[in-house]
């Protein structure tokens, strides 16, 4: 492996154990944009007290994002996953000199390798003298990797290139930040609410008897995430929305409503409120037990698909798959007891 690629992901992991800076507006540590020489990371707090945090040049607006301690990340439906690894704005000229110079002078990378990246970086092939006549007019991209390290997180390397102001990454260079790789990058930091629905009866039912199911309208709204690059002026926005709910009643002694076990959106619910005067309706979403569970509970699984579509500036958007996140709650189910006389 490249011994650029082995110093720079040296690099990476040690910027990893600083973490992330807990910042009154805006600072800016000394090397990249906002970060060490591994991750460029930045907080900046809203008068909302919502922290946005940039991670390897990308901005993310969370501030319409799930919220709750239960509130958890999307499984996607499909085997897609987020870019484990991403190139994106991270030097100006001066600044990839302080980096790469001291390098060079400690000699620890080998002669060869220092002259390779000076023929690259200072003596014209492709660059001179850093593109130190470019200053201003467009920046030096880097790869960055997902904190997670998931499969993939080393595929990224090719070297440092620069993109002027204006121009699209080299369309060769797979993974570099444009509104779609954005989106997939918000995706990831999508939260939606926990899935724990409501019962009626509540503490525990009976055997033949329909519980009714539903989930809170205030909670169950859309929810987003915006990316954004501000020093190139790209930015895009995930959005989910609930779209269905499936109750999995955890066990084959059981039915549900409908028969399919996944209930639709309704006017902005899912499932809908049991009331007075609804005993003898059979509930829209929900389920019925047809053996007690004894000493025990059933395990009750309720999971909710969102819709995941995005936008992002000019005039992209599209899908991306859907994503599912649920949980799992215990039932007490009794048998309905008939008095003799």
């Amino acid at each position: 492996m490249p011994a650029l690629i082995r110093t720079r992901r040296l690099l990476f992991t040690s910027g990893l154990i600083v973490g992330v800076l807990a910042i009154t507006g805006r600072a800016y540590a000394e090397k990249g944009f906002g970060g060490t020489d591994g991750e460029t990371q930045e907080a900046n707090a809203g008068k909302d007290g919502t922290v946005s945090v940039t991670v390897g040049g990308v901005v993310f607006d969370r501030s319409k994002n799930g919220s709750g301690n239960s509130a958890g990340a999307l499984t996607s439906t499909t085997s897609w996953s987020p870019p484990p690894c991403w190139y994106a704005p991270k030097y100006t000229p001066d600044q990839l000199k302080k980096y790469l110079e001291p390098t060079w002078e400690a000699g620890s990378t080998g002669y060869e390798w220092d002259a390779e990246q000076r023929d690259r970086y200072v003596n014209g092939q492709p660059y001179k003298d850093f593109n130190k006549d470019k200053t201003g007019k467009g920046y030096f991209w880097d790869s960055f990797v997902n904190k997670d390290f998931p499969p993939g997180w080393d595929s990224c390397e090719k070297p440092i290139f620069w993109v002027d102001q204006g121009d699209p990454p080299p369309a060769n260079i797979k993974n570099a930040v444009t509104p779609k790789i954005l989106s997939e990058l918000a995706y990831a930091e999508i939260r939606v609410p926990s899935t724990e629905v409501t019962l009626a009866p509540a503490a525990q039912t009976k055997v033949n008897l329909p519980t009714w199911a539903w989930l809170d309208a205030a909670d169950f709204k859309p929810v987003s995430v915006t990316a954004s690059v501000p020093v190139i002026g790209i930015s895009a926005t995930a959005t989910a929305t609930p779209e269905t709910l499936r109750i999995e009643p955890g066990t084959k002694d059981a039915v549900t409503y409908p028969d399919s076990g996944v209930c639709a959106i309704n006017d902005g619910r899912i499932g809908e409120p049991y009331a007075k005067g609804k005993a003898d309706r059979t509930p829209p979403c929900g389920v019925k037990y047809l053996r007690s569970s004894g000493d025990g509970t059933y395990p009750l699984q309720a999971t909710v698909t969102w819709e995941i579509t995005w936008t992002g500036t000019g005039g992209t958007g599209g899908d991306l798959p859907d994503g599912t996140f649920g949980a799992t709650q215990d039932v007490v189910v009794q048998e309905i007891q008939a008095v003799n006389r």
